[in-house]
């Protein structure tokens, strides 16, 4: 298994080991021993699986209290995935970064919990599975505006029509970072 780090400390872009032949591949999307090895600790809890269309953007989610770490894996189609730094007093705050994840490359991205997530359909359908190490909680859900132009993710060009991608009403009421109220918001912890 390979992996890169990305801008943001502790989110990891994963290659895991393919084993390919006649038949197609095989490769191993969880295991405690290499995965331990880069910090991602687990337990997992829950394995989420979502289906998208063309054109839909899918966050930018996070929850607090009983924040998440994610582990996301595309099993059909593609995805432009997206991290925001949302932990106050955080020296990379309010900074994203991006990766593309693709069904055909098996790579996964590791999201630690602090960091809000989502992402656009760049081929599709896409089919995503995340597994997250603490269960959804309805009442913590924390959305941020996924065009917050204070945060300026740069979402790929020509991903969807001039209107705009596809959103959840739930999406399209996401607030901006700087909007949220003390104390909402995930804090920052060095140690």
């Amino acid at each position: 298994m390979e992996f890169q780090e990305t801008d943001l400390p502790g989110v990891i872009k994963i290659f895991p080991r393919t084993f390919p032949d006649k038949r197609g591949y095989f490769l191993v999307t969880w295991g405690d021993g290499a995965y331990r090895d880069l910090g991602i600790e687990g337990p997992f809890v829950q394995d989420n699986l979502s289906s998208s269309a063309p054109h839909v953007l899918r966050g930018m989610h996070l929850q607090n209290p009983h924040q998440q770490a994610k582990l996301v894996t595309v099993l059909q189609g593609a995805v432009f995935d997206a991290v925001v730094d949302v932990r106050v007093g955080s020296p990379t705050f309010g900074r994203w970064t991006a990766v593309n994840l693709t069904a055909a490359g098996g790579e996964q991205l590791y999201v630690p919990r602090g960091f809000a997530h989502g992402f656009a359909v760049t081929k599709g359908p896409a089919l995503v599975s995340y597994k997250v190490d603490a269960p959804y909680a309805p009442e913590a859900e924390l959305t941020l505006k996924w065009d917050d132009p204070e945060v300026r993710i740069d979402w790929p060009h020509g991903l969807w029509p001039t209107s705009g991608p596809v959103l959840s009403e739930g999406d399209r009421s996401g607030i901006r970072l700087s909007e949220f109220e003390d104390g909402v918001l995930p804090r920052y912890d060095a140690t």
